[in-house]
């Protein structure tokens, strides 16, 4: 084996003994069950599959995968995702706080049906955050935050 390939192994281990998901248990077919699960619930639910389908199209296949490419570098390292979330959702025109809710809390029932308790919890803490990241970059780029206050006001 190549030095080059040994630094790759090496990098790889490391990776994998860092990564949130490995305590939990978290492993490749857990993310595509997951993630196909849950997009299969938010294309038929009411709120969330008319955004979905509208900006998705026929595009589902290569959505899913770049999906499951994103989870598994949030979850296990893997550095698989490369794209830019923010600049996407910013995009997306009619999105609300409401939307968000509900795609919480599609994601935390499905990650309870088909996730070991810690690794759903997992999951659920880690898409809270991208929510909630998500949000506050949607609200900035609408110019919809609330002004800053002073420590004194």
């Amino acid at each position: 084996m190549s030095k080059d390939a040994e630094a790759v192994k090496a990098l790889s281990a490391r990776r994998a003994q860092l990564a949130p998901g490995t305590p939990a248990g978290v492993t490749e077919a857990m993310i595509h069950d997951l993630v196909h699960a849950f997009y299969g619930k938010a294309r038929r639910d009411p709120a969330l599959g008319p955004i979905f389908n509208r900006v998705i199209g026929d595009g589902w296949d290569e959505h899913l995968a770049k999906l499951c490419d994103f989870w598994s570098s949030v979850m296990l390292m893997t550095g698989r995702f490369h794209g830019s979330p923010m600049a996407a959702h910013t995009r997306i025109e009619g999105v609300r706080p409401t939307h968000f809710a509900r795609w919480l809390h599609l994601w935390r029932e499905t990650a309870a049906e088909l996730c070991p308790p810690e690794a759903a919890a997992l999951f659920v803490a880690k898409a809270e955050m991208i929510g909630q990241s998500l949000q506050l970059g949607i609200a900035a780029s609408r110019g919809e935050l609330p002004p800053v206050r002073s420590a004194g006001a």
